[in-house]
C-alpha cells in the first residue's frame, strides 16, 4: 500500500467549529497568544492558562469530525494513512485514523511539570491546584512557544517516507513544523488544500477549497493515480 501522509492545521478542524488563532474573529483577538501558549505565560499566570484549554475542551466536548476527517480515515482502505498534524484536539483520532502524530501535544492528556507522566483526562477540566503524582502542577499536555516539540523527528521520518504528501489548513510558516515538507522525497506528489491564497512551491498542486470539499477533490484524484 502507498504511504499517504498528511500534514493538518487550524483549517483541519475549523470546519468542525473549532476556534482558530489567526482567521478573523479567532483566538488571537481575544487572548494575548503568549500569555496562554507559551512556557512563560504558564509561569506567570498557571490560572489563566489552565482557564483557557479547560474552555478549548469543553468546546472539543461539543463538537464532532467533519467531512474531511472521515475521508482521511476512510483512505485507510486503500492507503498506509498517517497524519502529521498541529492541531490539539482529537478529531482526527474520533474520525478512525490510526495512526497520528501530535506535534503540539494533545488537548485531552494532562501531565507533571516535567512532562515525564501523562494522563488522558478526556474533555475534562484541570482544576486550580490539583497535582500530578510527583507533586508537581498538573499542567495541559501541550507543546508551547518556548519549548521543544519532541515529536518533531518521528514526524520527518515519516515525511521522508511519504508517496503522496496532502497539506491541509496550515500555511506551513510555523517552524518546526513547516520544515517538514523539505524532508520529502524528489518528486513525490505533494496538494495542497486551502481556500485562502497561501504560498506553495511550484512543485505543489493546490487544491483552493476548505478542507471537507477539497479531500472529495482529492479522493477522486487518488483514484486517477493509484486506484
Amino acid at each position: 500500500m502507498r504511504q499517504l501522509v498528511f500534514l493538518t492545521g487550524a483549517g483541519m478542524s475549523a470546519e468542525s467549529g473549532i476556534s482558530t488563532f489567526r482567521d478573523a474573529g479567532g483566538l488571537w483577538e481575544n487572548y494575548d497568544v503568549m500569555k496562554v501558549a507559551s512556557i512563560e505565560g504558564w509561569y506567570e499566570d498557571p490560572e489563566l492558562v489552565q482557564q483557557f484549554y479547560n474552555d478549548r475542551r469543553a468546546q472539543l466536548a461539543k463538537v464532532e469530525p467533519n467531512d474531511g476527517h472521515k475521508i482521511i480515515a476512510g483512505l485507510e482502505k486503500e492507503f498506509k494513512v498517517s497524519v502529521i498534524t498541529q492541531n490539539v484536539d482529537n478529531l482526527h483520532e474520533r474520525a478512525g485514523s490510526t495512526s497520528v502524530v501530535h506535534l503540539h501535544g494533545e488537548l485531552t492528556k494532562a501531565c507533571n511539570e516535567s512532562k515525564t507522566r501523562i494522563y488522558d483526562i478526556g474533555c475534562n477540566p484541570i482544576h486550580a491546584g490539583e497535582k500530578a503524582e510527583d507533586g508537581s502542577r498538573l499542567r495541559p499536555f501541550i507543546v508551547w512557544f518556548g519549548e521543544a516539540v519532541p515529536m518533531i523527528e518521528k514526524a520527518a521520518e515519516i515525511v521522508s517516507k511519504a508517496e503522496v504528501i496532502v497539506i491541509i489548513g496550515t500555511s506551513m510558516q510555523v517552524y518546526p513544523a513547516a520544515g517538514l515538507i523539505h524532508y520529502a522525497q524528489r518528486g513525490v506528489p505533494i496538494f495542497l488544500i486551502d481556500p485562502n491564497d497561501v504560498p506553495a512551491p511550484r512543485n505543489v498542486e493546490v487544491i483552493r477549497k476548505k478542507a471537507s470539499d477539497g479531500m472529495k477533490i482529492l479522493k477522486e484524484r487518488l483514484a486517477q493515480m493509484y486506484v
